[in-house]
């Protein structure tokens, strides 16, 4: 018993020691480092390349990135990411990424329990519902506010489409 006690002491410990040192990385790199070393947004990087974005997202800023997880992309039908990265599409790709982004740092507290429609920097309206939880569109934020150096990334269920 004396030993549970003691593991479940340390791991008291070294948890937020851990959680602190993650979230202090995190802090330290630009929306698409950030979105790199998460390891969950291959597909997402590889359309910002694509789209040539690069540049911009490591750029100043402040942006707030509603990013799709690979599971997110999976979603899509069949072909879907493989025509959009096309370098015939770029234009195309270009307008469904930039719809992810608005400009600015938006936080999930600074928008709790209010709906709104915000302009993306595509351009068009997307709606934010944050109620119960956060829905930006059809999409779900699963995790919310994670922190880079020039803006946040809230992570999403779905691709969402101007």
């Amino acid at each position: 018993m004396f030993a549970s006690i003691k593991r479940l002491a340390f791991a008291l410990i070294v948890a937020p020691v851990i959680f602190v040192s993650a979230t202090a990385q995190a802090a330290s790199k630009d929306i698409v480092d950030t979105a790199v070393s998460a390891g969950s947004f291959g597909t997402l990087v590889a359309a910002v390349q694509a789209a040539g974005l690069v540049d911009t997202l490591k750029g100043e800023g402040p942006f707030t990135v509603f990013a799709p997880t690979d599971e997110a992309f999976a979603k899509l039908p069949a072909g879907t990411v493989e025509d959009l990265l096309k370098p015939e599409n770029k234009d195309q790709l270009v307008a469904v990424l930039t719809y992810h982004v608005l400009p600015g740092k938006v936080m999930a507290a600074d928008i709790a329990g209010k709906t709104l429609s915000v302009e993306t920097v595509q351009g068009s309206t997307a709606d934010i519902d944050a109620t119960d939880g956060v829905k930006i569109d059809a999409a779900t934020v699963v995790t919310a506010d994670v922190e880079a150096t020039n803006g946040v990334i809230h992570v999403i269920d779905q691709v969402i489409l101007p």
